[in-house]
């Protein structure tokens, strides 16, 4: 019997693609604002076309490039200062913050997330969740080499909410880490497999995917009665 639900944050509990959207578009403000650059507008379109094509890890550098705007490692390095500090524009989806009020009257609520801080930290904050969960735990608080697919960062949930692993779900989206570490520990394990969501290829390994696959996050409180 399920006591405890663990849930992850980004592509699970809203769609991270609008907390990407939210991050350029600061970005494209601040690079705005320097000598002869372009507008606001142009560098977000130019952004926003390396992301969604794709390039998810030099899009700044392409992006730059295409817009003819010199940088060095120095600029990168403050763009993505500005991405991952700024005050993200994003809202709990109404059938998120339904669920959330319905498991909270039945189960111990947790929530464990990947990610870098401040970043995770706002992101919490600009949805209004932290009411819902007894524990919040951002797995860069106990080190970058704790991040999924570590299990330190479930062992302590485990440990602190004072529940066994085989009365815990953790509910999450990426197939590649996500569920690694709970299925070594013997929890009950949920995809979310939102429409939008950023990681949508599945793992190679066979011991890495969710026992279970959901397509809205509607769909969990039945599940949940079940296991």
């Amino acid at each position: 019997m399920i006591k405890t639900v663990i849930l992850d944050l980004d592509d699970t509990l809203y769609d991270e693609i609008d907390y990407c959207k939210s991050g350029f578009d600061a970005v494209s403000v601040f690079l705005a604002n320097s000598p002869e650059a372009p507008s606001a507008e142009s560098i977000f379109e130019s952004l926003w076309k390396q992301f969604t094509s794709g390039n998810h890890t030099k899009t700044f550098n392409t992006a730059l490039d295409n817009l003819n705007i010199n940088y060095d490692d120095n600029l990168i390095g403050e763009l993505i200062k500005v991405y991952r500090n700024h005050t993200p524009k994003i809202t709990l989806p109404d059938e998120s913050k339904d669920v959330l009020n319905q498991l909270n009257k039945k189960y111990t609520l947790g929530l464990l997330t990947d990610g870098f801080l401040p970043a995770q930290q706002l992101k919490v904050q600009a949805l209004e969740i932290e009411q819902y969960f007894k524990l919040i735990i951002y797995t860069e608080q106990l080190g970058r080499e704790f991040w999924k697919p570590s299990p330190v960062g479930f062992e302590k949930l485990l440990a602190d909410l004072n529940t066994e692993p085989k009365s815990a779900v953790y509910v999450a989206d990426n197939a590649k880490k996500d569920f690694i570490a709970p299925n070594q520990l013997k929890m009950a394990t949920i995809q979310i497999t939102r429409p939008s969501r950023i990681h949508t290829s599945d793992s190679p390994k066979n011991d890495t995917p969710a026992q279970h696959i959901i397509h809205e996050i509607s769909e969990l409180p039945n599940l949940l009665e079940t296991l």
